[in-house]
């Protein structure tokens, strides 16, 4: 190859540097809150305004993970769990039916119901808090997991349901005849053939909707008031009050939050690309 061909491919004649650079402060942009906010959790309460935010701990120590612990952090905790748990397995179920019948279905019924689906996207959460608030109250479950379990389930079938469309759309047709000829019934092909083949679909907005349930402030701070509906996002908000001059401590119950979703993140990341880009290309 002839070093005029490699100009040619290469217009520039060598690395792009600028882009490199701005990559590495893009970098810089995203790791240094993270990493402020870990050693920031392990720093002695009283080395926080002595030392530099930036240094290492001189006497690193988990004491602020132990005061967080010891101040009902395991219920919280178990509240967001069941809630999100709770949110997203009914959240799959509908969504995955009604994609189903959107797809297959050549009904009236079923153009309108993903119109119908598509309006509730437009629908801000904020501008639906004080209905959604007189139904929780009207159904006597205020204060209540389910008060927020509810609306949360509600407000992520719209997106979901889109989603799961455009992959059910990239299904080969005759994968389906295929098994209408064989005798299965739609609640067989829906558990045999679209389940399986919409895991990746399935796993990519399991995440996108815990996430979102997860990190939800609005609903569980209308709906709940009392400790034991608590959830970590509303605790968080309580022990930076109630911690204001134990900044590790804060920042200690940041860092526990955050490993489920870290992990859900692990776990799923190989699908939430193509899950979430399904059908879009189109």
């Amino acid at each position: 190859m002839t070093s005029a061909t490699k100009r040619s491919r290469n217009p520039l004649g060598g690395r792009n540097v600028p882009g490199g650079l701005a990559g590495w402060l893009w970098l810089a942009v995203i790791v240094l809150p993270v990493y402020y906010i870990v050693v920031t959790s392990l720093r002695p309460r009283e080395d926080y305004f002595t030392e530099n935010p930036l240094s290492l701990p001189s006497a690193p120590t988990l004491d602020a993970y132990g005061r967080v612990l010891e101040n009902d952090f395991a219920r919280y905790f178990l509240n967001s769990v069941l809630v999100t748990a709770g949110s997203v397995v009914v959240t799959l179920a509908v969504s995955l039916m009604a994609a189903y019948v959107v797809v297959r279905s050549r009904t009236r019924f079923a153009g309108n119901l993903l119109r119908l689906v598509l309006l509730g996207i437009a629908i801000p959460i904020q501008a639906a808090i004080i209905p959604v608030y007189y139904l929780i109250v009207e159904l006597g479950l205020y204060d209540t997991l389910l008060a927020i379990a509810l609306p949360s389930i509600a407000f992520a079938i719209p997106i979901t349901v889109l989603i799961l469309v455009n992959f059910l759309r990239d299904v080969p047709g005759e994968l389906f005849e295929s098994m209408r000829l064989d005798g299965a019934g739609e609640w067989r092909m829906l558990g045999s053939l679209v389940l399986p083949l919409c895991r990746p679909a399935l796993v990519a907005v399991a995440v996108y909707d815990a996430l979102q349930v997860w990190n939800g402030f609005l609903f569980p701070l209308i709906l709940t008031q009392s400790e034991e509906t608590r959830v970590l996002p509303l605790s968080l908000w309580t022990f930076e009050g109630e911690f204001t001059a134990d900044v590790p401590a804060v920042l200690a119950a940041v860092v526990l939050s955050v490993i489920p979703v870290l992990a859900a993140y692990a776990v799923a990341r190989r699908h939430l690309v193509s899950g979430l880009t399904a059908g879009f290309g189109k």
